[in-house]
This record gives structure tokens, C-alpha cells and sequence, in this order.
């Protein structure tokens, strides 16, 4: 299969590429390298990628190229591509989150209504669309409710995706992720913060009191998620949950990284955040119905990838790549 991977340079879609590559497709990848994160880490991502001959990259933003000849003799595209992060999405920064978010995504919808070669589009969606809630586990058939900027964009698009499925007979998926985590992970979110503090030895800054639970996904689960949605035809027209359907507290985890990084933690708490939730678990019923999905990764045994493979950046790169 020939496939697009939008946001390609980033954690996910790196993953995915690879994956994608290692079962013997061709990948176009599309990103704009937008600069919330440095450059440096995204090339990083790419090191395997680019290795392949069935590779291609396209460095541009998915509103300012011609889609068409792009999109022209794609079988399958994951729409991974967002101006991600819940705490920089109020003020001002909002309208980077409608462009990238909401406009790309409609965009890229228009043009693949116009091509009948697309058999599959697999929309990366986000627990975010839930908001705070105290209905857990969260099914699908609740009523979306988001706390932060982030998630109305999130959630805005992933209407774009049913809109279209039902008036053009796009055969869209939606996949909400809960908490993906591991190797790559950006260097903003918890995880990879909490592991780069104990790599350094610097005290670890947690938001909240660190009772809050999560449903931690890993990266490997989130990229089976996304072949089964290619590849299962009952999937066409869903919005399903993609999470582990486990939880875990901020506390739990910094025990966990603790006993794998056999480091002693220094850890300071400060005030929550706007738009962060209280809790979050998936009910993955559906997934586990329409598309056989399973996930196989525990919280330990994850974590202690991601620790490993941050330090084995650190090593490699002298230190430059670990920010």
C-alpha cells in the first residue's frame, strides 16, 4: 500500500512510519516541522524512516501545498498531524490550534472526498474530547465535553471525519488516544519530563499532587491501533477508544521510574493547570469488538523503554538531544 502519514517528523507518526515501512509499504510523510518542540529531536525521530528507499518526506504545511498530486494513488492516510498540548492552547496561541487542528484537517478531507483511490483514513483523535467527567470508564457514546482549547479542536475535527464519511462516503476511523507514551515521547509531556529528571539527576516538577490517574497508553499499542483501523472495513464510519483501559497515578509512575531508573527522585509539586483533567480511563470494549485491538505493553515495562532509550539518546548525542 502506498500511505500518508501527516505529522510524520513527530512521536507518533515516526512510529507508525517505521512500522508502516517494516511490512513493506511505501510512506509519503508530510510535516511542517513547527517549532513547539526543537528541530533537532523531530530529525531524530526520522533517522530510520529515511533510511528506507520507500520513503519519501514532504517538509510543508498540510494548508499552504497542493494536496492533489500528493493524495493522488494513496491507499490508506493517517491524519496524525496537530498543534498538540493542553496548557499552551488558551489566549493568543488558539489560532495556531484552529489552523493546525481544525483548517488542516478539513483541508485535507476536501481533497481526499475528490480522489477515489483513499480506501482508509485513520484520524488521530484524543481522550481530550472528554473533558472532566466522573463517568469512568469513559465509552464512546458519552457526550464529549472538553476542558481545554485543545480539545475542542480535537474534537472539532473529528466531527470534520464523521461529517464526511456520511455526506461523501469517506472511509474515515477516529481513534481517540489516551496518555501515548515511550520512546519519543515530546519532551513537554509528564513522562518524558519525569525520565529527563532522573537521567540528570534534577529535581522532578509534577502539576497537581500527583493523585490524578491516567490511562497510559503505549506507543506500540497506539500503532497496532492504527494498522487495524487500515485494515478492518468494520471500522469505517467508528470513533473508537484507543487506551490501555488500565490506570495509574502520577505517584505510582514516579515509583515505577524510580525502581527502573534506580534513581532516588527529588520531587516538587505545584498548583494543577488549566484545562488538565482529574482522571482519565478508557473503555476499550469497542476497540477490542471492531477491531480486535488488545494491548499488550504494562506501565513497567514501558517506562523502562522510554527511560532506556533516553539515555541511550543521551550517549549518542553527548547530551545535545536531551533538552
Amino acid at each position: 500500500m502506498r500511505c500518508l502519514v501527516t505529522g510524520v517528523a513527530g512521536f507518533i507518526g515516526s512510529h507508525l512510519a517505521e512500522r508502516l515501512l517494516m511490512g513493506g509499504h511505501e510512506v509519503w510523510g508530510i510535516d511542517n516541522f513547527a517549532n513547539y518542540y526543537p528541530r533537532s529531536l523531530k530529525e531524530h525521530n526520522l533517522a530510520v524512516a529515511r533510511s528506507w528507499n520507500s520513503f519519501t518526506l514532504i517538509e510543508k504545511d498540510l494548508l499552504e501545498r497542493d494536496l492533489s498530486p500528493l493524495l493522488d494513488g494513496v491507499d490508506w492516510v493517517f491524519h496524525l498531524a496537530a498543534q498538540a498540548g493542553v496548557r499552551a492552547s488558551w489566549g493568543n496561541n488558539f489560532a495556531s490550534y484552529v489552523h493546525n487542528n481544525v483548517l488542516a484537517t478539513q483541508r485535507l478531507l476536501e481533497t481526499v472526498a475528490r480522489l477515489p483511490c483513499v480506501r482508509r483514513f485513520v484520524y488521530a483523535s484524543s481522550s481530550s474530547v472528554y473533558g472532566e467527567t466522573e463517568h469512568l470508564a469513559l465509552m464512546e457514546t458519552l457526550k464529549p465535553q472538553p476542558y481545554s482549547p485543545y480539545g475542542m479542536t480535537k474534537l472539532a475535527a473529528e466531527h470534520l471525519c464523521t461529517l464526511y464519511q456520511r455526506n461523501f462516503g469517506l472511509p474515515t476511523v477516529a481513534l481517540r488516544y489516551f496518555t501515548v507514551y515511550g520512546p519519543r515521547q515530546r519532551p513537554d509531556m509528564a513522562l518524558q519530563r519525569f525520565c529527563q529528571a532522573a537521567l540528570a539527576h534534577e529535581p522532578l516538577h509534577v502539576f497537581g499532587d500527583g493523585t490524578q490517574r491516567r490511562d497510559f497508553t503505549f506507543i506500540d499499542d497506539i500503532v497496532e491501533a492504527n494498522l487495524l483501523a487500515a485494515t478492518t472495513d468494520a471500522a469505517i464510519g467508528e470513533v473508537l477508544n484507543i487506551g490501555s483501559g488500565s490506570q495509574a497515578t502520577l505517584r505510582e509512575v514516579l515509583a515505577l521510574l524510580e525502581e527502573v531508573s534506580e534513581t532516588r527522585l527529588a520531587i516538587c509539586y505545584e498548583p494543577g493547570q488549566r484545562g488538565d483533567v482529574t482522571d482519565t480511563l478508557a473503555d476499550i470494549s469497542r476497540a477490542r469488538q471492531v477491531l480486535g485491538y488488545t494491548p499488550q505493553i504494562p506501565l513497567r515495562v514501558g517506562l523502562a523503554r522510554q527511560f532506556a532509550d533516553l539515555v541511550d539518546l543521551h550517549v549518542r548525542s553527548g547530551g545535545s538531544l536531551v533538552v
